[in-house]
Protein backbone atom coordinates (compact mmCIF):
# COMPACT_ATOMS: atom_id res chain seq x y z
CA UNK A 1 0.00 0.00 0.00
CA UNK A 2 3.08 2.22 1.20
CA UNK A 3 4.36 1.56 -2.48
CA UNK A 4 1.70 2.57 -4.21
CA UNK A 5 1.09 6.00 -2.46
CA UNK A 6 4.92 6.62 -3.59
CA UNK A 7 4.48 5.77 -7.19
CA UNK A 8 4.13 9.68 -8.07
CA UNK A 9 6.99 10.55 -6.20
CA UNK A 10 9.39 7.94 -7.44
CA UNK A 11 8.24 8.72 -10.93
CA UNK A 12 9.45 12.56 -10.14
CA UNK A 13 12.54 11.65 -8.13
CA UNK A 14 13.66 9.46 -11.43
CA UNK A 15 12.98 12.51 -13.64
CA UNK A 16 14.68 14.88 -11.97
CA UNK A 17 17.64 12.69 -11.82
CA UNK A 18 17.79 12.21 -15.12
CA UNK A 19 18.19 15.69 -15.90
CA UNK A 20 20.81 16.34 -13.32
CA UNK A 21 22.52 13.43 -12.06
CA UNK A 22 25.24 11.52 -13.62
CA UNK A 23 25.39 8.63 -15.78
CA UNK A 24 24.88 5.48 -13.75
CA UNK A 25 24.06 7.48 -10.28
CA UNK A 26 20.29 8.52 -11.33
CA UNK A 27 19.52 4.61 -10.46
CA UNK A 28 21.27 4.38 -6.96
CA UNK A 29 20.34 8.06 -5.79
CA UNK A 30 16.78 7.30 -6.30
CA UNK A 31 16.18 4.17 -4.21
CA UNK A 32 18.05 6.04 -1.64
CA UNK A 33 15.16 8.66 -2.08
CA UNK A 34 12.57 6.67 -2.29
CA UNK A 35 14.14 4.22 0.75
CA UNK A 36 14.43 6.99 2.81
CA UNK A 37 10.57 8.45 1.77
CA UNK A 38 9.34 5.53 2.17
CA UNK A 39 10.60 4.64 5.92
CA UNK A 40 9.54 8.85 6.42
CA UNK A 41 6.38 8.27 5.78
CA UNK A 42 6.34 5.11 7.40
CA UNK A 43 7.15 7.24 10.78
CA UNK A 44 4.85 9.66 10.04
CA UNK A 45 2.26 7.09 9.58
CA UNK A 46 3.47 5.59 13.06
CA UNK A 47 3.17 8.86 14.87
CA UNK A 48 -0.13 9.48 13.41
CA UNK A 49 -1.51 5.82 14.55
CA UNK A 50 -0.13 5.84 18.08
CA UNK A 51 -1.34 9.66 18.61
CA UNK A 52 -5.03 8.79 17.89
CA UNK A 53 -4.64 5.29 19.30
CA UNK A 54 -3.38 6.82 22.59
CA UNK A 55 -6.28 9.38 23.14
CA UNK A 56 -8.86 6.25 22.50
CA UNK A 57 -7.20 4.33 25.12
CA UNK A 58 -6.96 7.09 27.44
CA UNK A 59 -11.38 7.76 27.08
CA UNK A 60 -11.74 4.22 27.50
CA UNK A 61 -9.84 3.66 30.62
CA UNK A 62 -11.53 6.79 31.61
CA UNK A 63 -15.16 5.58 30.98
CA UNK A 64 -14.34 2.12 32.08
CA UNK A 65 -13.06 3.35 35.74
CA UNK A 66 -15.76 5.57 35.73
CA UNK A 67 -18.44 2.57 35.87
CA UNK A 68 -16.58 0.68 38.00
CA UNK A 69 -17.32 1.85 41.23
CA UNK A 70 -14.96 0.19 43.34
CA UNK A 71 -12.00 2.04 41.63
CA UNK A 72 -10.83 4.68 43.47
CA UNK A 73 -11.79 8.12 41.48
CA UNK A 74 -8.53 9.78 42.95
CA UNK A 75 -6.32 7.33 40.62
CA UNK A 76 -8.23 7.71 37.24
CA UNK A 77 -7.14 10.22 36.08
CA UNK A 78 -3.04 9.42 36.70
CA UNK A 79 -3.79 5.86 34.99
CA UNK A 80 -5.44 7.73 32.23
CA UNK A 81 -2.90 10.00 32.01
CA UNK A 82 0.20 7.31 32.21
CA UNK A 83 -1.63 5.04 29.33
CA UNK A 84 -1.74 8.57 27.04
CA UNK A 85 1.90 9.17 27.33
CA UNK A 86 3.39 5.51 27.66
CA UNK A 87 1.64 4.73 23.84
CA UNK A 88 3.22 7.89 22.70
CA UNK A 89 6.47 7.12 23.85
CA UNK A 90 6.51 4.05 22.38
CA UNK A 91 5.14 5.73 19.44
CA UNK A 92 7.84 7.98 19.35
CA UNK A 93 10.32 5.40 19.70
CA UNK A 94 8.96 3.24 16.63
CA UNK A 95 9.15 6.33 14.31
CA UNK A 96 12.93 7.12 14.90
CA UNK A 97 13.60 3.49 14.45
CA UNK A 98 12.27 3.43 11.35
CA UNK A 99 14.45 6.76 10.06
CA UNK A 100 17.53 4.66 11.02
CA UNK A 101 18.47 6.20 14.60
CA UNK A 102 19.82 4.33 17.42
CA UNK A 103 17.24 4.35 20.48
CA UNK A 104 20.31 3.79 22.58
CA UNK A 105 22.05 7.01 21.75
CA UNK A 106 18.36 8.95 21.75
CA UNK A 107 17.93 7.54 25.73
CA UNK A 108 21.73 8.70 26.69
CA UNK A 109 21.01 12.71 25.03
CA UNK A 110 17.72 12.20 26.87
CA UNK A 111 19.18 11.09 30.69
CA UNK A 112 22.12 14.04 29.94
CA UNK A 113 18.21 16.72 29.22
CA UNK A 114 16.74 14.78 31.78
CA UNK A 115 19.15 15.47 34.25
CA UNK A 116 19.96 19.08 32.98
CA UNK A 117 16.06 20.00 32.89
CA UNK A 118 15.42 18.37 36.26
CA UNK A 119 18.11 21.00 37.90
CA UNK A 120 16.18 23.58 36.11
CA UNK A 121 12.40 22.41 36.84
CA UNK A 122 13.04 21.43 40.98
CA UNK A 123 9.57 23.07 41.62
CA UNK A 124 7.45 20.61 38.55
CA UNK A 125 9.55 17.34 39.67
CA UNK A 126 8.67 18.30 43.55
CA UNK A 127 4.76 18.29 42.35
CA UNK A 128 5.18 15.40 40.48
CA UNK A 129 6.71 13.63 43.86
CA UNK A 130 4.78 15.17 45.62
CA UNK A 131 1.89 13.60 43.53
CA UNK A 132 2.80 10.07 43.48
CA UNK A 133 3.32 9.96 47.39
CA UNK A 134 0.12 11.39 48.22
CA UNK A 135 -0.83 8.72 45.61
CA UNK A 136 0.71 6.06 47.66
CA UNK A 137 -0.49 6.53 51.41
CA UNK A 138 -3.95 8.50 50.45
CA UNK A 139 -3.98 11.34 53.22
CA UNK A 140 -7.41 12.05 51.37
CA UNK A 141 -9.04 11.04 48.05
CA UNK A 142 -11.91 12.47 45.50
CA UNK A 143 -14.90 13.69 47.30
CA UNK A 144 -13.04 14.67 50.83
CA UNK A 145 -13.10 18.08 52.60
CA UNK A 146 -10.11 18.60 53.44
CA UNK A 147 -7.66 21.53 55.05
CA UNK A 148 -4.08 21.46 54.05
CA UNK A 149 -1.29 24.13 53.90
CA UNK A 150 -1.66 25.62 57.35
CA UNK A 151 -5.64 26.65 57.19
CA UNK A 152 -5.04 28.83 53.16
CA UNK A 153 -6.19 25.79 51.61
CA UNK A 154 -9.67 24.14 51.91
CA UNK A 155 -12.33 22.40 50.07
CA UNK A 156 -13.49 18.99 48.78
CA UNK A 157 -11.04 16.86 46.70
CA UNK A 158 -11.92 16.75 42.69
CA UNK A 159 -9.23 15.24 41.31
CA UNK A 160 -5.76 14.55 42.19
CA UNK A 161 -3.21 14.90 39.14
CA UNK A 162 0.86 14.52 38.66
CA UNK A 163 1.04 18.14 39.41
CA UNK A 164 -1.93 19.89 41.05
CA UNK A 165 -5.06 18.63 43.29
CA UNK A 166 -7.91 20.28 41.90
CA UNK A 167 -10.35 21.88 44.70
CA UNK A 168 -13.93 22.77 44.91
CA UNK A 169 -14.09 25.60 47.75
CA UNK A 170 -17.51 25.99 50.29
CA UNK A 171 -18.16 29.45 48.14
CA UNK A 172 -18.19 26.54 44.69
CA UNK A 173 -14.91 28.02 43.63
CA UNK A 174 -11.91 25.99 41.81
CA UNK A 175 -8.89 25.96 43.02
CA UNK A 176 -5.85 24.49 41.67
CA UNK A 177 -2.98 23.82 44.68
CA UNK A 178 0.44 22.23 43.67
CA UNK A 179 0.97 19.08 44.91
CA UNK A 180 4.03 20.15 46.93
CA UNK A 181 1.91 22.28 49.16
CA UNK A 182 0.26 19.62 50.80
CA UNK A 183 2.61 17.28 50.92
CA UNK A 184 4.77 19.88 52.88
CA UNK A 185 2.07 20.87 54.92
CA UNK A 186 -0.37 18.85 57.55
CA UNK A 187 -3.74 17.97 56.13
CA UNK A 188 -6.58 17.79 57.80
CA UNK A 189 -9.34 15.43 56.31
CA UNK A 190 -13.10 16.48 58.03
CA UNK A 191 -14.31 13.51 55.94
CA UNK A 192 -12.27 10.69 56.55
CA UNK A 193 -13.66 9.21 60.09
CA UNK A 194 -17.15 8.22 60.28
CA UNK A 195 -18.10 10.47 63.40
CA UNK A 196 -17.35 14.09 64.73
CA UNK A 197 -17.98 15.70 67.35
CA UNK A 198 -19.40 19.58 68.12
CA UNK A 199 -18.50 22.00 70.60
CA UNK A 200 -20.75 24.41 71.22
CA UNK A 201 -21.01 27.20 73.77
CA UNK A 202 -23.83 28.92 75.42
CA UNK A 203 -24.30 31.63 77.96
CA UNK A 204 -26.59 32.13 80.91
CA UNK A 205 -26.66 35.02 83.58
CA UNK A 206 -24.71 34.10 86.33
CA UNK A 207 -27.74 34.66 88.59
CA UNK A 208 -30.04 31.70 87.14
CA UNK A 209 -29.82 28.50 88.33
CA UNK A 210 -27.04 27.12 86.13
CA UNK A 211 -27.97 22.64 87.68
CA UNK A 212 -31.20 23.66 85.87
CA UNK A 213 -29.47 24.82 82.93
CA UNK A 214 -27.36 21.99 82.64
CA UNK A 215 -30.40 19.50 82.35
CA UNK A 216 -32.44 21.67 80.05
CA UNK A 217 -29.61 21.33 77.77
CA UNK A 218 -29.20 17.67 78.20
CA UNK A 219 -32.81 16.36 77.43
CA UNK A 220 -32.46 19.00 74.39
CA UNK A 221 -29.46 17.38 72.75
CA UNK A 222 -30.68 13.97 74.20
CA UNK A 223 -34.17 14.56 71.73
CA UNK A 224 -31.73 15.85 68.74
CA UNK A 225 -32.37 12.56 66.15
CA UNK A 226 -28.68 13.39 64.71
CA UNK A 227 -27.08 13.23 68.07
CA UNK A 228 -25.02 9.96 69.15
CA UNK A 229 -25.57 7.91 72.25
CA UNK A 230 -22.16 6.89 72.11
CA UNK A 231 -20.13 8.64 72.78
CA UNK A 232 -22.34 10.56 75.33
CA UNK A 233 -23.11 14.02 75.09
CA UNK A 234 -21.63 16.48 77.95
CA UNK A 235 -22.82 19.60 78.88
CA UNK A 236 -20.81 21.36 81.32
CA UNK A 237 -19.56 24.86 83.11
CA UNK A 238 -16.47 25.86 81.53
CA UNK A 239 -16.01 29.26 83.02
CA UNK A 240 -17.94 32.22 84.73
CA UNK A 241 -17.09 35.59 82.96
CA UNK A 242 -17.91 38.55 84.50
CA UNK A 243 -21.64 38.34 85.12
CA UNK A 244 -22.27 35.02 82.59
CA UNK A 245 -21.91 31.65 83.18
CA UNK A 246 -20.52 29.74 79.69
CA UNK A 247 -21.86 26.10 79.25
CA UNK A 248 -20.29 24.13 76.68
CA UNK A 249 -22.03 21.41 74.66
CA UNK A 250 -20.44 18.25 73.66
CA UNK A 251 -21.96 15.76 71.21
CA UNK A 252 -20.94 13.51 68.60
CA UNK A 253 -22.62 12.57 65.23
CA UNK A 254 -22.29 11.00 62.16
CA UNK A 255 -19.81 12.75 59.50
CA UNK A 256 -22.39 14.16 57.16
CA UNK A 257 -24.76 14.86 59.57
CA UNK A 258 -22.73 17.15 61.18
CA UNK A 259 -23.75 20.29 60.03
CA UNK A 260 -27.49 19.59 60.26
CA UNK A 261 -27.02 19.00 63.71
CA UNK A 262 -25.13 22.24 64.44
CA UNK A 263 -27.41 24.72 62.87
CA UNK A 264 -30.08 22.81 64.60
CA UNK A 265 -29.14 23.05 67.85
CA UNK A 266 -27.41 26.49 67.05
CA UNK A 267 -31.29 27.52 66.82
CA UNK A 268 -33.21 25.35 69.06
CA UNK A 269 -30.82 26.13 72.42
CA UNK A 270 -31.48 29.99 72.22
CA UNK A 271 -35.09 29.03 71.96
CA UNK A 272 -35.37 26.16 74.25
CA UNK A 273 -33.11 28.67 77.19
CA UNK A 274 -35.80 31.21 76.58
CA UNK A 275 -38.51 29.22 77.43
CA UNK A 276 -37.13 28.12 80.65
CA UNK A 277 -37.15 31.63 81.41
CA UNK A 278 -33.25 31.86 81.50
CA UNK A 279 -32.37 35.63 81.21
CA UNK A 280 -30.29 36.60 78.50
CA UNK A 281 -26.92 37.27 79.38
CA UNK A 282 -25.23 40.71 79.82
CA UNK A 283 -21.92 41.43 80.62
CA UNK A 284 -21.45 43.98 83.79
CA UNK A 285 -18.32 45.33 85.52
CA UNK A 286 -18.69 47.30 88.80
CA UNK A 287 -16.51 50.69 88.51
CA UNK A 288 -15.59 51.87 92.22
CA UNK A 289 -14.34 55.32 92.11
CA UNK A 290 -12.47 56.04 95.36
CA UNK A 291 -11.77 60.41 96.14
CA UNK A 292 -8.76 61.34 98.10
CA UNK A 293 -8.77 63.51 101.04
CA UNK A 294 -7.22 66.87 99.91
CA UNK A 295 -4.87 66.65 102.90
CA UNK A 296 -3.02 63.04 101.69
CA UNK A 297 -3.54 64.24 98.09
CA UNK A 298 -0.94 67.25 98.59
CA UNK A 299 1.17 65.62 100.82
CA UNK A 300 4.73 65.05 99.38
CA UNK A 301 7.59 62.00 99.42
CA UNK A 302 8.79 63.22 102.26
CA UNK A 303 5.70 64.03 104.73
CA UNK A 304 5.34 67.41 103.85
CA UNK A 305 2.37 69.59 102.86
CA UNK A 306 2.55 71.34 99.47
CA UNK A 307 1.86 75.40 99.82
Amino acid sequence: MVENHLDPLRSWLSSLLEEHAAPGQSNFLEDVLVTFAIHLFAAALILWIGWRLSRRVSRGLDTLLTRRSRIDATLRPILCDSSLWGIRVVAIVAALSQLGIETTSIIAVLGAAGLALGLALQGTLQNIAAGIMLLLLRPFKAGDYIDGGAGSVAGTVQEVSLFMTRLTKPDGICEYVPNSVLWSNSIRNYSRNPNRRLDLEVEIAARDDVNRALETLRALVAANPHALAEPAPQVMVMRFDDSTAVLNIRVWSPVDKFWDMRWDLARRVRQRLTDEQFSLPLRTRELHIVRTPASVRGRGQDGTVDS
